[in-house]
This record gives C-alpha cells, structure tokens and sequence, in this order.
C-alpha cells in the first residue's frame, strides 16, 4: 500500500500543499486518539457554551478545534483560518499562500454515545485583493477549492481526500502513524435507494417535498425496498454514499433560522461537494451545483441534496420541478 506523500507526489500536488496537507493531518492523528480514549481521556460531555451556530459546544469540540487551529497558525503557508466553533476568520502569516476552514468535529452529538463523528477541512489558494485576516478571504466558491477532505474516527480512522483528482480513500495506519492508500478512487452508483434524510423533520419540509417522501414511503412503486439511514453527522452519511452510492438530503424548512436549511456552504456543502463530484456523484442546491455558489458569510447555509446522480436528478425534478 502507498503512504500518502507518495500519492500526493504522483498526483503532482505542489510541496507546499503537501505539507500543508500533512499538518492537518497531523492533528487528527491527535484527534482519533482522544476520541478513541473515550471518558478515560475526560473528553466527552457539554460546556456551558455555544458556538456562533448557536449550538452548545462539546468539550471535544472545543479540544478539537483548538488543536487545528493551534497547529495551523504555526504553518507559516497558512494566511488565514476559519472554523465552524469561531465568530471570524482568524489571521495567520500574511505572506501564507493558503487558507484552510474546517469544521472540527462533524456530528459532534454523536460523541458521548460512541457513535460517528469526523473532521472536515477544505483549501483554498489565499486572496491579495481583500487584508489577509478578512472574513472575505473566505468569498469564494467551492470550485476554488484546492483540496477538499475528511477524517471519519471510527473502527479504524480514514482520510477521504481530492486535491483536484479522483477521490481517494486512507487508512491510519496506527502501527506506524501514517494514512496509507486503500482505495485508489471512490465511485459512487449512479443509482440508488437509500437516502439519508432526518424524517423528523417533515412537517417543517415545503409540501413539494413532502409529497416526495410521501411517495418514496407509502406510494411509489419506483421507491420500493428503499431504506432510510441516517447518522446525525453528515461525515459519516457522505462517506456511506461515496462508498455504496445514496441520496443525502437537508432541505430548507419553516423553523425560524432555517430558510436555508442547516448545513454550511463553508465548512460541510463544499468540501464534501466536491468529494462527491469527483466521485462521479452530484451535489446541488435547490437545484443548482454547490460548488459554483458565490458564498457572502463565513457561516452561509445552504439546502443540500447530494450523492447517486439519479436520485438526486429524480428529488430536484420532482421537488423542484
């Protein structure tokens, strides 16, 4: 099996990218051991606080995203940060070529019953038309990105990266501390029936979308032995459809806060858009490609609906017609 800078080096990803790369990750070798330390590690439980979501904060959360946040600010690459748990980007070296948002810990109601969570970060070449610690820094839409990925903690840690190619699958490799390649390129069916989709959220949805998931439930031969999964952490629902194709779906509602339903352009719909796109997958919002969104607001939500490019065809036909 090949380690990841070999991969990288083939895939001709520059040297500063790499090691930018390798920081990140760095961390989240830190980050899987806490989690998988558990209550011996005193990491699991809420604060008293909430983040700028408005979501209170679990004290892995706040560890995680002090760790990343820490190690990148020494990274003289990187100019600015973002984070889904802070108010505003923070600034770095200003000369850095690159800025970097992560969202620390995805599905972080997950944490205290051992369930799935992972670590989300995207990167960008840094603007020279906007000051280097400006929130603006971060206006750009996710075909800018130059390498999306993840960190899925779980029975064994993976890395699901693209710096632009195919999407590839690692393995943290704990008997040596590295991600080694374990699945050349990730593609996704182009056809499904499993969705990811939070039911308890339908008398919030647009009729539309009701009427959708009324025939996928009770009506529709075309829906027949469809299966529903859901995990609360969008990480761990991406990389099920990366893996075996499905629909994820986050719709708009009428709950005050919710007009652009939940999920961040920033720090989840981009990076994981583009991970799925380069699976062979599709990622849209109310019927338009995610990644060509012109974003306005570090903490921007968008609907989201991605995965299988059919079902997501068939949802943005019928839903959205």
């Amino acid at each position: 099996m090949k380690r990841l800078n070999t991969v990288l080096k083939e895939d001709g990803v520059r040297t500063d990218l790499i090691l930018l790369i390798r920081t990140i990750l760095a961390t989240s070798k830190e980050i899987a051991f806490r989690v998988g330390q558990g209550e011996l590690a005193g990491v699991l439980g809420s604060t008293m606080n909430e983040n700028i979501q408005g979501e209170v904060q679990k004290k892995l959360d706040i560890i995680a995203n002090q760790l990343l946040k820490d190690i990148l600010l020494e990274d003289s690459s990187v100019r600015t940060v973002a984070s889904e748990e802070e108010d505003h980007a923070v600034g770095g070296h200003p000369d850095g070529a690159f800025i970097v948002a992560f969202d620390p810990l995805d599905g972080s109601s997950n944490i205290d019953v051992n369930g799935q969570i992972g670590t989300i970060f995207t990167i960008y070449l840094a603007r020279d038309d906007v000051p280097f610690d400006s929130d603006e820094q971060f206006n750009q839409p996710g075909v800018s990105q130059v390498c999306a990925g993840y960190v899925l903690y779980g029975p064994s840690s993976l890395l699901v990266m693209t710096t632009g190619g195919p999407t590839r699958c690692y393995t943290l490799d704990s008997t040596h501390g590295g991600y080694l390649l374990t699945n050349q390129q990730l593609e996704i069916p182009s056809q499904s029936r499993e969705f990811a989709v939070n039911m308890a959220n339908y008398r919030y949805w647009d009729e539309p979308t009701q009427v959708y998931f009324d025939k996928l439930l009770y009506t529709s031969e075309s829906f027949e032995k469809s299966s529903i999964r859901w995990n609360a952490a969008m990480v761990g629902d991406v990389h099920r459809i990366l893996c075996r194709g499905g629909l994820f779906l986050y719709p708009q509602d009428k709950r005050v806060g919710n007009d652009n339903g939940k999920i961040r352009l920033l720090y989840e719909a981009n990076p994981l858009a583009m991970l799925v796109e380069n699976a062979g997958g599709k990622a849209t919002s109310r019927g338009a490609r995610i990644l060509e969104i012109a974003p306005d607001d570090l903490h921007q939500r968008v609907p989201v609906t991605l995965g299988s490019t059919e079902p997501v065809d068939y949802f943005n036909d019928s839903a959205l017609g």
